[in-house]
């Protein structure tokens, strides 16, 4: 009998070899409760030799989802269904952003389920109903399988815990061993709003390997290099607070004529680039099209889904340089001014004519002091918003994937070839590129050191990391 409750569905978040059949077992003890399966599975519809539920058969149900889906809350009693990660995903969202239907979250050893499943792959017995009938086989522990398994669960685990969060929700977590206890049983009964409990375990499923690991595994030696190969607390990570860019879609430069589009990372845009672009559309660069909005940006992509996108990458020593220079000594970037000034107690030119008394060693220092800026600033310990100008390349990146997938990261030094090859790869003649000769007051070369080099990585380390980047000093 149910007293009441808020929750119209349920459903079973899990994975294969988890206990998930045990666990249904348990809860369809209780009246006014049943459990269907694995109701989204991709090869059958709740049981591999079930036709329909609820007048669904595969075809229907992979046809309509959502259809399937809102049976479930219109059923009498409280109804739910086991979903494993690979199961249908235009569901997910769904049941997950529903406040009517209760999260139970079961997990399992991964070691254990691993193994498990390792075994019934061999065996092909995937339930036991009867110890007489049981299949025992040794199987042999993958190190890297595993690894693969183990990454699989922590990645829908942790989609799960953020959809969770995003929509202020909370879940029941039952481990594999807690489907022993009655009273834990009972209490998830109770939290799902059933008066009533259960006195007893169900007879039909009993547990299908029963020995210790050792005498389940061809090569138990192999599961200490299997661990080892984990990073269970994710040390290995590398940090990142900076804030995502989204793409600058107005900035995106395409070819009328061809194929080509470049989306121009902030700092790294360089106008002989758009000139060359023009040259190969024959009208120059003022007839490239620009100013995309997402409609305009969509009918483009569209009209050319053979299409190559390119950005420019600059050494992240030199891109910040170049920023320094033009933005902050030459342009009005108050507040960072006044963050280098205020760290190293010197005062910064204010115009062009004030720059010939800016020695190499005030410059090194100013430099120096943007670097910590840009650091502290990426890693959001400052006021001051990040702005794309100086934030990372590769989180920069990541906006402009989101709308035009690169085809080409081309380095700034290797230039005139891969443009070259664009070319050839478009089909046209290249109009040629030369580089561009270095050019303002104060040049990067005159400070550089590992000091500076250092500075440069504790600030950007991502960009070199993620992008492959080498000491300035060493190109």
């Amino acid at each position: 009998m149910s007293r009441g409750t808020r929750f119209r569905y349920f459903v079973i978040l899990a994975e294969m070899r988890t206990g998930s059949n045990l666990l249904e077992s348990c809860l369809n003890q209780f009246e006014g409760l049943a459990c269907h399966g694995e109701a989204f599975n991709p090869h059958f519809v709740g049981y591999p030799k079930t036709e329909t539920l609820f007048g669904f058969d595969k075809t229907a149900r992979d046809d309509n989802p959502q259809g399937f889906l809102s049976c479930f809350a219109q059923q009498p009693g409280l109804m739910g269904f086991r979903y494993f990660h690979d199961h249908e995903p235009r569901v997910l969202d769904r049941f997950m952003r529903e406040r009517s239907c209760a999260k139970i979250i079961l997990t399992r050893n991964p070691l254990d389920s691993y193994v498990s499943l390792k075994i019934a792959q061999s065996t092909q017995q995937w339930r036991l109903g009867d110890v007489s009938q049981r299949k025992a086989a040794k199987v042999v522990f993958d190190p890297s399988e595993f690894e693969a398994h183990v990454r699989r669960l922590q990645d829908f685990q942790c989609r799960i815990q953020r959809m969770l969060q995003i929509n202020g929700q909370t879940a029941f977590f039952i481990a594999y061993e807690d489907i022993k206890s009655l009273d834990v049983l009972n209490g998830l009964a109770h939290w799902l709003g059933l008066d009533e409990t259960i006195d007893e375990f169900p007879r039909k499923l009993k547990r299908q390997n029963p020995e210790t690991l050792d005498e389940k595994l061809v090569n138990p030696e192999a599961v200490g290099d299997g661990i080892a190969r984990l990073d269970r607390f994710n040390l290995a990570r590398s940090p990142n607070f900076e804030p995502p860019h989204p793409p600058i879609l107005w900035a995106y430069r395409a070819c009328s004529s061809q194929p080509l589009v470049y989306a121009p990372i902030p700092g790294c845009s360089e106008r002989r680039i758009l000139q060359w672009m023009g040259s190969i559309d024959g009208e120059g660069p003022e007839a490239l099209l620009s100013n995309f909005t997402r409609e305009t940006w969509r009918d483009w992509q569209r009209a050319n889904p053979r299409r190559l996108a390119f950005t420019v990458l600059r050494h992240p020593l030199q891109r910040a340089h170049e920023v320094f220079v033009d933005q902050v000594l030459l342009g009005k970037r108050v507040n960072v001014r006044a963050f280098i000034e205020r760290l190293h107690g010197l005062e910064l030119p204010q115009d062009k004519s004030d720059l010939a008394l800016f020695d190499t060693d005030k410059h090194r220092t100013a430099f120096l002091g943007f670097l910590q800026f840009v650091q502290a600033n990426l890693n959001g310990q400052t006021a001051v918003q990040t702005r794309p100008i100086w934030a990372s390349q590769s989180r920069i990146i990541e906006g402009i994937s989101a709308q035009c997938p690169l085809h080409r990261l081309v380095r700034e030094e290797n230039l005139s070839d891969e443009l070259s090859e664009i070319c050839d790869r478009l089909g046209c003649k290249s109009p040629g590129f030369e580089p561009k000769p270095q050019r303002g007051p104060l040049h990067l070369e005159a400070i550089y050191d590992q000091t500076v080099e250092q500075a440069g990585r504790s600030a950007y380390g991502l960009d070199y990391e993620l992008l492959g980047f080498q000491d300035y000093g060493a190109r």
